[in-house]
C-alpha cells in the first residue's frame, strides 16, 4: 500500500479549492456494495471536480489509497453496536485502522451520546497519530466540545440524525451558527442539489459533502419513482 505523507490543513484547503467531497458509500449489500465499485466512484468523483472523498471501512480505504495515492480521503468505520447509537468510528481500533489504511482526515461521531469511548479520547488519539481529526456532529455544542478537544474540521452531519423524524431539507441554521464560530465547517446531510451546495458555500461551508445523490442509485431511482407514481398514469385512446 501506498502511504503518502501526511498533508498539512493548508494543504488541503488548497485541494478543496471547489469545496466538494464525494461519500462514495453504496447501500449496504446492495447491486453497487463491492470494493472495485467504491474504487471506481472515488476515481469519478475525483475526475468530476471533487477535491476529495469519503470512504467507510479501513480496508476500502486502503483500496481507493492504493488506486489514487494523492486523494484526500476522509475515513470513516461504521458500526452498529447493541449498546450505543453511535455509529461512526466509536472504537480505538478503528481509529488506528483508519490511520494504517490511509485515511488523510478521520471522522468520529462527536455527538454526546452514550458511548464506548469518550469523544475526547478518540480525537485525541487521532492528533497522535499524525491525521486531521474531523467531528460529525448534531448541535453547535457537540461542535463547541470537539473543537476545544482538537478536531480541526466540524460538520453538520448527523443533525436530524440523533432521534425523531428525519428533515428533508439540509440544517441551514446549525450550519450559519458553525460558520460564524469554526474555521473549518463540513456541510453535510441532506445536501442533495447543486442548489443545497451553493447555498452552503454563501453561508460559509469551508466545504460540502455529497453522497446519496451522487453514488446511491438505488435511493436516486426511488425518488424518482416516488414522484411519477404520485401522478394518474396517462390513458392511451384505442386506435382501430
Amino acid at each position: 500500500m501506498t502511504t503518502p505523507a501526511p498533508l498539512t490543513l493548508e494543504q488541503i484547503d488548497q485541494l478543496l479549492s471547489s469545496g466538494l467531497i464525494v461519500s462514495c458509500q453504496p447501500v449496504d449489500h446492495g447491486p453497487l456494495d463491492t470494493d472495485d465499485v467504491v474504487v471506481r466512484l472515488a476515481k469519478a468523483a475525483l475526475a468530476g471536480g471533487a477535491g476529495g472523498v469519503r470512504i467507510e471501512g479501513a480496508a476500502r480505504v486502503a483500496k481507493v489509497r492504493d488506486a489514487i495515492p494523492d486523494a484526500l480521503i476522509i475515513g470513516i468505520v461504521k458500526r452498529d453496536l447493541a449498546d450505543s447509537p453511535v455509529r461512526i468510528t466509536p472504537f480505538h481500533e478503528d481509529v488506528e485502522a483508519l490511520a494504517t489504511a490511509g485515511a488523510t482526515v478521520i471522522a468520529i461521531d462527536a455527538t454526546q451520546r452514550i458511548r464506548p469511548v469518550p469523544t475526547l479520547a478518540l480525537l485525541k488519539h487521532i492528533n497522535q497519530l499524525g491525521k486531521i481529526a474531523m467531528a460529525d456532529c448534531s448541535s453547535f455544542e457537540d461542535a463547541e466540545r470537539a473543537f476545544a478537544a482538537g478536531a480541526a474540521i466540524v460538520g453538520t452531519t448527523l443533525s436530524g440524525y440523533t432521534g425523531g423524524p428525519v428533515p428533508s431539507e439540509p440544517d441551514y441554521a446549525l450550519l450559519q451558527k458553525f460558520c460564524a464560530y469554526f474555521p473549518r465547517v463540513m456541510a453535510e446531510g441532506r445536501f442533495n442539489t447543486p442548489e443545497h451546495c451553493m447555498k452552503a458555500r454563501e453561508i460559509g461551508a469551508w466545504a460540502v459533502t455529497v453522497g446519496t445523490a451522487i453514488t446511491r442509485t438505488e435511493v436516486v431511482t426511488g425518488w424518482f419513482s416516488d414522484a411519477m407514481s404520485r401522478v394518474a398514469p396517462l390513458t392511451t385512446a384505442a386506435t382501430n
